[in-house]
């Protein structure tokens, strides 16, 4: 009898953090075993902090042998995510989640702890190298955007292929009504930029209402921010929510609210787009701006305040037609969105 083929799914996992890569690891092993593979996850806990840990962390995954486990061979491994790409196999394919951003975009903004020192800046130099190395390694690099092949190409010279990941609920996504209000999803942190949002909701004139779903660092200042600007009859912080809420949420949503500073991907996109809602968006707002056309599936603004603001009294002022036209082109964009076409891409050298 031949055995099943044999794959890992490599992870850098921070300890007591649960957010999208974690969830998606997980679904990646689970599919991967519904389509007759063996399949585990080799995840290493990961520190970012202090900076000079980074490297340490890097070499750490270098160190580690997957070329089998107790007698059975690997026969394929599927990094995700700085610093696991960096593993040795001879048959290494990767999914490319995203790189560590603060050495590659996001160095030099306020969102990077790497400051522009002749120290930090060689830990940047050190994890660029690595990256193009080890990368370079894979027998064939797919990425989860557009936008993240682009930024491979940009700062490590190599061609990745986009491959888009079905979004947690696949199929149970809905459409019900064209609500009162905004909706988003995630986790509160301050490169999904809610700050934008609420700051938008103290200037719109139409009845518009936002409704936050999601835990994270930023609540607190969130909070604080939603009473400083006396908008708390407007914008509500419901915390975690349960899958059943979750797409009763987005069901009854008039459009969902996307505008993280330079995405990836962003589920949020996806799971509005499968229930037919549009997006309102900003033209940073990157992996995002794959799936959302102005005027054609959402609104995409300035990343401004009066900008976002400006977007979503107009949205409030079209007929339920209107939306619901918006909603199906949405739609029609991520129907071909499938784990059967994810696998069957991830697997295609060991079959």
């Amino acid at each position: 009898m031949t055995r099943p083929k044999t794959v890992l799914v490599c992870a850098a996992q921070a300890p007591f953090i649960t957010g999208g890569a974690e969830i998606l690891v997980e679904e990646l092993r689970a599919n991967l075993e519904r389509h007759g593979f063996r399949a585990d996850v080799a995840a290493v806990p990961f520190k970012w902090y202090p900076v000079s840990e980074l490297v340490r962390q890097a070499l750490a995954w270098r160190l580690l042998d997957l070329t089998e486990s107790n007698g059975t061979p690997v026969d394929l491994v599927i990094p995700t995510k700085f610093p696991s790409f960096l593993v040795r196999h001879p048959r290494k394919v990767a999914w490319l989640f995203h790189q560590h951003r603060e050495a590659y975009d996001l160095f030099g903004t306020p969102y990077c702890s790497l400051r522009d020192t002749p120290e930090d800046r060689q830990v940047r130099d050190a994890i660029q190298v690595m990256d193009t190395s080890a990368l370079s390694e894979c027998r064939t690099i797919y990425t989860i955007s557009r936008n993240v092949a682009s930024r491979l190409r940009s700062y490590n010279g190599l061609s990745g292929e986009a491959l888009y990941p079905p979004p947690h609920h696949l199929g149970r996504y809905r459409a019900d009504a064209y609500g009162d209000y905004l909706f988003y999803a995630g986790r509160l942190d301050r490169l999904k930029r809610l700050d934008l949002a609420i700051d938008a909701m103290a200037r719109v004139k139409s009845g518009a209402r936002l409704k936050i779903a999601g835990a994270g660092p930023l609540e607190g200042e969130l909070r604080k921010q939603i009473e400083g600007l006396g908008v708390a009859d407007r914008v509500e912080l419901l915390g975690f929510v349960s899958a059943d809420d979750l797409v009763a949420l987005y069901a009854g949503a008039r459009a969902a609210y996307y505008a993280p500073l330079n995405e990836d991907y962003g589920y949020v996109t996806v799971e509005a787009f499968l229930s037919r809602k549009p997006v309102v968006t900003t033209s940073d707002a990157g992996g995002v701006l794959e799936f959302v056309t102005d005027g054609q599936t959402g609104l995409v603004s300035e990343a401004r305040a009066e900008a976002i603001a400006e977007a979503i009294d107009r949205l409030w002022s079209w007929p339920e037609a209107r939306l619901r036209e918006m909603g199906e082109g949405g739609r029609s964009r991520v129907a071909g969105i499938s784990w059967d076409h994810v696998i069957e891409r991830l697997t295609e050298s060991i079959r």
